[in-house]
């Protein structure tokens, strides 16, 4: 019979009231793995939360028994931004989103994505001068969102990059204000971050609907995700179409998960390459030897391992999907122990990718541990970036691709330094990113 709940620190009224991982998640996370082990039981802002640290129960809540869970409270506070796009809807809603998405998400049509990947990377590369200064968070931001904005809406919304970059960081700003409890009389205070979360909201539902309202004033299949949404018929549902509302909450979704994300994996891969040369140096003999100086294609990636390798090694050091939450809908039982229904339960990659049960000497970046026989003996869910089950990311394929021809076409020409002086410092929001930027010098490799 398992006992009532799992070890964790004492209840009291501070932890009550107040959301526990304050100004620092990963340690507040990070200390409950250590100190309690592959379950921990914490009291936060009113709710009970269970940490999960063991691949294998990791699995069953995501996989096995994904039906006894629903989204968790973060996903949930997204709502106010994402509405009910596939990322945060559940049940039917969440099914038929998907069944009516993923033609957009097929391999063959993936492919076809290749060469504008490669444009917008070869533009941002052209961009730089040697001896420079960028904001390597930034620029990736902005190559993912017109790579993002072309081959999913088939859209110029690399111009108004900027726009969006500003309104995400207060978005971003707001969201563990929004995680304590009455976030809905919260949003009634004049508090500044909030107001500037709204006006964001705001701004981008102004750009998403702008898209939507021209595309349909002629409605001709451009053969994007827009398109697809638009005209989506649901036989199950008696051809029912999406209304512009549906259409908008998926668009916003995709635009800001599909952009954000991965530009985050891409502005740690560079810092993480920036500070240990003989990987960078390896990742540069590969790419020079097997593109031989032209952009790569969608037909190079197996024969660009290391790149992949390096990709997987970063977003195991900093994956952008740091944490991921679910709510028990009935009693739980973890090995001995209980979870209560309607309890939270927090999964994150970021620790259990950072465990030495599972990788050897795991604050390291080293990219050749992803071996063919390290993968294969590799417990599932030790490595999760993606999630898992049927809330499985459903443009996986669609970031790999993309982080590997971009890390390819612009580490061909250019080298990338943080500037002296300057501190990375991971910034634990809705996705992982790098507090206040990355500030790096450019190095240019190659002429042509």
């Amino acid at each position: 019979m398992p006992v009532a709940s799992p070890p964790g620190p004492r209840r009291s009224i501070r932890t009550l009231l107040v959301y526990g991982p304050g100004r620092d998640p990963l340690s507040f996370f990070g200390n409950l793995a250590r100190t309690y082990g592959d379950l921990a039981h914490v009291h936060m802002a009113g709710e009970h939360v269970y940490l999960v640290n063991d691949p294998r129960a990791i699995r069953d809540i995501l996989v096995t028994d994904q039906r006894l869970f629903m989204k968790g409270r973060g996903l949930d506070r997204a709502k106010r931004l994402l509405g009910e796009g596939l990322l945060t809807s559940e049940g039917a809603v969440h099914v038929r989103q998907r069944r009516l998405m993923q033609p957009a998400f097929h391999r063959d049509r993936i492919a076809s994505y290749a060469s504008v990947m490669t444009e917008f990377s070869d533009r941002v590369r052209r961009g730089w001068t040697d001896g420079g200064t960028i904001d390597a968070a930034q620029d990736m931001a902005r190559l993912t969102l017109g790579v993002v904005g072309k081959t999913l809406f088939d859209a110029d919304v690399e111009s108004q990059a900027k726009e969006v970059g500003k309104a995400l960081a207060a978005t971003m700003e707001s969201f563990w204000m929004l995680m304590l409890p009455f976030p809905d009389l919260l949003e009634r205070l004049p508090i500044p971050a909030l107001r500037r979360s709204r006006a964001a909201r705001e701004t981008l539902d102004r750009i998403i609907y702008a898209m939507i309202a021209e595309r349909r004033t002629s409605p001709s299949d451009r053969g994007d995700l827009l398109s697809m949404l638009l005209m989506a018929q649901d036989e199950e549902a008696g051809g029912q179409g999406m209304s512009d509302l549906e259409v908008r909450d998926e668009a916003m979704t995709i635009f800001l998960a599909g952009h954000e994300t991965t530009a985050n994996a891409l502005a740690w891969t560079w810092y993480l390459l920036s500070q240990t040369p003989e990987v960078e140096a390896a990742l540069h003999e590969e790419i020079d030897r097997v593109l031989g100086g032209r952009l790569p294609t969608v037909a190079d990636i197996p024969a660009l391992p290391f790149v992949e390798k390096v990709v997987t090694e970063s977003m195991r050091l900093y994956p952008p999907a740091w944490i991921i939450g679910r709510r028990a809908l009935e009693d739980y039982e973890v090995g001995e122990y209980l979870i209560p229904a309607r309890s939270i339960v927090v999964m994150s990659p970021y620790l259990v990718h950072r465990d030495a049960r599972y990788f050897p000497d795991p604050e390291r970046f080293w990219p050749d541990r992803w071996t063919a026989e390290f993968k294969a003996r590799l417990q599932p869910f030790a490595y999760f970036p993606f999630g898992g089950g049927a809330r499985r990311c459903i443009g996986e394929s669609f970031a790999w691709m993309e982080l590997v021809l971009v890390v390819s076409t612009i580490a061909q020409r250019w080298r990338l330094r943080l500037v002296p002086g300057r501190s990375v410092v991971p910034q634990p929001v809705v996705t992982l990113r790098v507090k206040g930027g990355l500030r790096m010098n450019t190095q240019l490799r190659i002429k042509n």
